[in-house]
């Protein structure tokens, strides 16, 4: 009995008794908010240390024996005594990047804009009625509504726009592809035609060239319906790839069916390129068959590049990526096809004429 009373004694004297240099956190100091107690192995149980608590816990009472953890779209402030909620990252207008893509959108759409404007002013000219200038309007048409598609991409996303976003994307790239083959496969259908004996005479004209466009974008139609109808893209908030942000993006669904439209699409460009790499020395003078060639090797440089820069990229990084494709590809369609043309009109008007 007497030597369990003088235990309790010296177990009573060691609890009250803190040593000069032991740390004001152990044997009773009470632990801030922010902290939690943890006992210290060896030591007896009044005797315990104060841990910060872990980034996404807090504590808002004095010595707490746990920190609480915050709910997923919740962090912890910098003291560790409160849960706020996290930042939502996407690619706002508001941003540096969201507005330079913005920007450069309206620029290149205006742009297309204006050659349009020039084509319908001088359409007489034989430059512009080469190659089916039908075909040039519909294709000027299709890159302004490429361009202002990317628009559907910057913003807040909402559950109707990662509906149509990509099925528009899809189907606009498309039909402009479609239409550079329409006009490729034209220029190599009337030069032969001029031969001597040839059935292909009956092919010149339009009708082939809309039948062209409308079946290539049949195609593409039908792998966006089956991926609307099986698995279609929706909104996601991505709380687990970064600590202290919300990834606000459009999941797309199916990656299969997202990557089958790319592939569709680069298929439907190389096979123009072909076409047009293999027309490209036609002895005529307004043959824009060198043009296209340049413009799908553009194109499809872009759309290659693209996959593995677009699978490394996340949030609103992501996003920015394929804009930046949809973007080029579509300026180098209008740059190396349409560009040349305007040259010759203002600068070099004694080509634009036909030799007698």
């Amino acid at each position: 009995m007497l030597l369990f009373c003088v235990r309790r004694l010296l177990t009573l004297w060691f609890c009250s008794y803190t040593p000069s240099k032991m740390p004001q956190s152990l044997c009773n100091e009470p632990c801030v908010t922010g902290y939690r107690k943890a006992k210290i192995e060896g030591k007896p149980s009044c005797c315990y240390e104060c841990v910060k608590c872990a980034d996404g816990e807090m504590s808002n009472t004095t010595d707490a024996l746990n920190c609480f953890i915050c709910s997923e779209y919740q962090k912890s402030n910098k003291r560790r005594t409160e849960c706020v909620l996290k930042d939502i990252d996407y690619l706002s207008y508001k941003d540096t990047l969201g507005a330079s893509l913005t920007s450069m959108t309206l620029i290149l759409f205006i742009t297309a804009f204006v050659v349009l404007g020039i084509f319908m002013k001088y359409c007489d000219t034989p430059i512009v009625k080469a190659n089916n200038q039908n075909l040039s309007f519909l294709l000027l048409i299709s890159l302004m509504l490429c361009f202002l598609c990317t628009l559907l991409f910057i913003g807040r996303p909402t559950k109707l726009c990662c509906l149509l976003r990509q099925v528009n994307f899809g189907i606009l790239f498309t039909t402009s592809i479609s239409i550079v083959l329409a006009k490729t496969l034209t220029v190599i259908i009337a030069f032969n035609a001029t031969k001597p004996g040839s059935k292909l005479k009956k092919y010149v004209g339009t009708q082939l060239a809309i039948t062209v466009v409308i079946v290539c974008c049949l195609g593409v139609m039908i792998i966006s319906t089956v991926w609307m109808a099986s698995n279609p893209p929706f909104l996601e908030a991505d709380t687990l790839s970064e600590t202290d942000t919300v990834l606000l993006m459009c999941n797309e669904g199916s990656v299969l069916f997202f990557f089958s439209v790319i592939g569709y699409m680069t298929a439907l460009a190389l096979f123009s390129f072909i076409a047009a790499f293999l027309a490209k020395d036609f002895p005529d003078r307004f043959n824009e068959a060198k043009n296209i060639t340049f413009s799908m090797l553009v194109f499809c440089s872009v759309w290659v590049t693209f996959v593995p820069a677009y699978l490394s990229s996340k949030g609103s990084r992501m996003v920015a990526v394929e804009i930046f494709a949809m973007l080029s590809s579509s300026a180098g369609l209008l740059g190396c096809i349409f560009v040349p043309k305007c040259y010759i009109i203002f600068f070099k008007p004694e080509q634009n004429k036909r030799k007698l």
